[in-house]
Formats: structure tokens, C-alpha cells, sequence
């Protein structure tokens, strides 16, 4: 139809598959159409290089003659607002800054990258994801999904992934994982805050959690109303026993495979303790298995939830094995507790329904195994070259902490850390210290608090940079006897 003179709706346009929303106005036709594409190229909502609909289709649109269409591109053209080429079509031109006397359509938001020599916990190098093998599970999984994956899906997870991660984690952790058990999450974050709201509706005044750890987490327990006492942490773990002297606590949160970021191991005697308070309060233990996958001197330590399926919930994530921007946890849980986690995420599951028949899919087929000993191997080596390297240059630190996951802890001289960590910032090197992941309940003095160390993210880095960022690490170190400093 015409486009009348006083128009003030909005007119939605089609061509070359994309959608362009105008509200022609003004005294005539062409006027008010050709005000409507120069205002949206202005405010910079068309931006540069868009493609216009050609002159026959967007009059056919409009209900107007094409010649209209053609003299107002043509104006447009010779205003510089938009550019016509042969082949190319008409386009939004490119507009000058504002030095130049003309307006800057605003520009996308940029992300600041990590440093190629950041070495703090919690990045990896993401480079080596494995996109081929992702895409072809992707391909397999799409042209065997049954028609209702393409719906809102179970809010538990998908059955075919939580079938592959029982039998997963059955043959590879020892966890005791039936599909039933299991809850998909949109990452540890999410999955952690679910269970959190399940522990206050049941009760729950407080959750230990170990004296080092990940702020993050111990503020997500807090803002859900819950306490937050420490459990002191040395070099058998967390000291387990002291849950019987924390009154009000109905659950805690622990790292026992490998603990974050010291670097041990839960002994033997400190995991029969915890479980026997879970018997003896009705407690719950919270197993975080971040990293299960990544030993490397042996095999890896079973989880804890083996020994007892009723008193621990285990978590694990595909975020340190394939890549946190999958959103992809999962949580097995008592019997008891899966109605109370389910009634508290929901009837509408929030992960990606196709991520979860793609991740399935990669498990069943065996390249999720294939990409877990490729990663053990290369971070395996990454841990010695650091280890060697430091002997060399550094005599002055050691690394402690077993030979497992992605980070080190590398111990420095007493009073030293803020040193070290101003070094590296003034060479560009990211690094964490250890009293940056402490519990604030903890007294400077206090056991164990007072160590001075970095915390190192061996797969951080590419491969390229990593000799660089492990060159600059040990040219920050304090220097140890008989050497100079770097």
C-alpha cells in the first residue's frame, strides 16, 4: 500500500534476509522515507556496511513506485550516507569521526583480553578445545534427537547425558550415579547456589568450607543466609575434626581429591571423619570435584561420594575439561535431596538442551576420554617444566602440592608475596597469591595463614607463550642463595 504523508507507524522491511524497522514521516513520500533511512544511519542503528533491500523489493514492500525508492538511494548516495556499487548493492557508508565534522555511529563493546602471560587459576587455554570432535558429536547427536529435545527439556538435565555421566563417572571417579540422582546445572556457580536455597528451606544455618578457596563461592553460600565457618587447612587437607566444634553447621562444602588451591589431598583418617559427622549430625557433605580427571602421578583419589551416596553430594563441570562457556555442571545427589534441588531450580530447564545432547554424545562415543588424557598429558608436562625450571633459577622457592590439576602452588620465602606480586605486574605477568583465596575469618598468625606463595595456573597460556610467561616467572622470584636478582 502507500506509504501516507503522515505516517507515524512503523513499517518492517525484508530483504536479503535481514529485518530493517523504519517509521516513514515528513511532507511527501520520498521525503519522509528518505528522512527515515537518514536518521537510522545518524543514530547509528544501521551501522556501516549494512545492506539495503534492493530498490524493487523494498518498493514492492512499501506499495510504491521503484522509481521513488531509486531517486531516494540516489539522494542518499550523493549525501555520503550510503554507497552503491556494482554487485555489492547499496550500502551504509562509512561515516567519519567526529574531528571530522561528521557523527560516529556508536561502536560494538569490546572485551579486554587477558595478557598472553596471565597465569591466575580459573583460565585455561582455551585454544585447545576440541572443535572437531565437538561439531561431529554435535552433527551425530542433532540427527538422533527425538523431536522433544526441541522443546523447553526436563529441568533435571536431558536423560541421555545424565545416563552417559552415570556410567562416566561410575568407570572413571567411582561416583555411585544413577540417572535419577542427577541434575544438570548451568555450571558449578548455578549449581551451587541451587543447593544452597535447598539447605536454608531445610534448615541449614550454616556450611563450613575449607580456609582456602575461591571467594566466589563462600559469597554465594553467604548471600543465600547461610554462615560460613572456616575449617583450617594443612597439608592432610581440610582438619575434618573440627566440624565438632562448629555449632549449627548441617553441611560443608570440601575439595578432597584435590584441594583448592593448596594443592593436597583429604587424607584417609580426614575423609572416615567427615563421613562419620554426616552419620552422626545428618550433615551433608558438599563434594566439589573440579578437577577429578587430572592426576598425574598415579591414578586419581575415587570421590568421596562413593564411600557414602547418602551423605555426599557430588559436583563435577565440564569447565576445566572442555570449557566454561558450555554452562555445563552436574550435581549427584542423596535421594532425599533431589526433590528439594529440583523444587528450587524449577519446571524450565536453563542449559542448552543441544549442548547437553552434543556433550552426551561426545562421552558415549569416547572423545570426551580421548580429550581428558591429551589434556593429562600436555598439563603433565606443563607441571614438570615448571618444577624443573624453578629448581634452576629459583633455588629460593619450592613447589608443594601433588602432582594433579591445573595450577601450583610455588612456596616463596616468609614475607615475600607481596613482593613477588608486585614484580610480576611490573614485568606483565598475571599471578595470584595464595592469601588472596583466604577466609577472612582467619587472623594473620593463625595455623597456616601467614604463608607467603603464588598460586600458578600451569594451562593458562598457549603453547607459544608459555616459555616466555615460565622465563618471566622465574625472573620474579625472590632471589634464593647465591642468586642475584632477575
Amino acid at each position: 500500500m502507500e506509504v501516507s504523508q503522515t505516517n507515524s507507524g512503523a513499517e518492517f522491511l525484508s530483504a536479503a534476509g535481514i529485518d530493517l524497522h523504519l517509521e516513514p514521516k515528513g511532507p511527501g513520500v520520498r521525503a519522509g522515507l528518505t528522512d527515515a533511512l537518514r536518521q537510522a544511519v545518524r543514530t547509528g542503528r544501521l551501522v556501516p556496511g549494512t545492506r539495503l533491500p534492493a530498490s524493487r523489493t523494498l518498493a514492492a514492500d512499501l506499495g510504491m513506485a521503484r522509481s521513488t525508492v531509486t531517486e531516494c538511494y540516489a539522494e542518499l548516495v550523493a549525501e555520503g550516507w550510503l554507497t552503491a556499487q556494482q554487485g555489492s548493492g547499496t550500502r551504509v557508508a562509512a561515516r567519519p569521526g567526529p574531528g571530522a565534522g561528521g557523527p560516529t555511529p556508536p561502536q560494538p563493546h569490546r572485551m579486554h583480553r587477558r595478557p598472553a602471560q596471565g597465569l591466575v587459576p580459573g583460565a585455561e587455554d582455551f585454544a585447545e578445545f576440541p572443535r572437531t570432535a565437538w561439531v561431529a558429536a554435535a552433527r551425530r547427536a542433532l540427527a538422533a534427537a527425538p523431536y522433544d529435545a526441541f522443546g523447553y527439556g526436563d529441568p533435571l538435565g536431558r536423560i541421555e547425558l545424565r545416563s552417559a555421566l552415570a556410567e562416566y563417572l561410575a568407570r572413571v571417579r567411582g561416583v555411585y550415579a544413577e540417572p535419577e540422582r542427577i541434575i544438570i546445572s548451568a555450571g558449578f556457580h548455578q549449581g551451587l547456589g541451587l543447593l544452597a536455597r535447598a539447605l536454608k528451606a531445610q534448615g541449614v544455618r550454616a556450611v563450613a568450607v575449607e580456609s582456602y578457596g575461591l571467594d566466589l563461592y563462600r559469597e554465594l553460600l553467604a548471600d543465600a543466609g547461610l554462615d560460613i565457618p572456616a575449617l583450617r587447612v594443612d597439608a592432610d587437607g581440610a582438619r575434618t575434626g573440627d566440624l565438632a566444634t562448629l555449632p549449627g553447621v548441617g553441611a560443608v562444602l570440601l575439595t578432597p581429591a584435590h584441594q583448592f588451591p593448596t594443592g593436597v589431598a583429604l587424607a584417609p583418617g580426614r575423609r572416615a571423619a567427615v563421613l562419620d559427622w554426616a552419620h552422626r549430625t545428618g550433615g551433608l557433605i558438599v563434594e566439589d570435584d573440579y578437577d577429578g580427571e587430572f592426576r598425574y602421578d598415579r591414578q586419581p583419589i575415587g570421590a568421596l561420594q562413593g564411600l557414602d551416596p547418602e551423605r555426599v553430594a557430588y559436583f563435577g563441570t565440564a569447565s576445566k575439561s572442555l570449557a566454561p562457556a558450555l554452562r555445563l555442571a552436574w550435581m549427584v545427589l542423596p535421594k532425599g535431596w533431589v526433590p528439594r534441588v529440583a523444587a528450587v531450580k524449577g519446571p524450565v530447564e536453563v542449559t542448552s538442551v543441544l549442548d547437553q545432547l552434543t556433550f552426551a554424545e561426545l562421552i558415549a562415543s569416547g572423545g570426551f576420554d580421548r580429550h581428558v588424557r591429551a589434556m593429562r598429558q600436555r598439563y603433565r608436562r606443563r607441571r614438570d617444566q615448571l618444577i624443573t625450571a624453578l629448581a634452576e633459577h629459583a633455588p629460593g622457592v619450592r613447589v608443594t602440592g601433588m602432582a594433579a590439576g591445573l595450577q601450583a602452588v610455588v612456596e616463596l620465602p616468609p614475607g615475600t608475596e607481596r613482593a613477588a606480586l608486585r614484580s610480576a605486574a611490573q614485568h606483565g605477568l598475571l599471578v595470584s597469591g595464595l592469601t588472596e583465596f583466604r577466609h577472612e575469618g582467619l587472623t594473620t598468625g593463625s595455623h597456616g595463614s601467614d604463608r607467603a606463595a603464588l598460586v600458578v595456573n600451569y594451562s593458562a597460556v598457549s603453547d607459544s607463550a608459555w616459555p616466555r610467561a615460565l622465563d618471566t616467572l622465574c625472573r620474579i622470584m625472590p632471589p634464593g642463595p647465591g642468586r642475584r636478582p632477575g
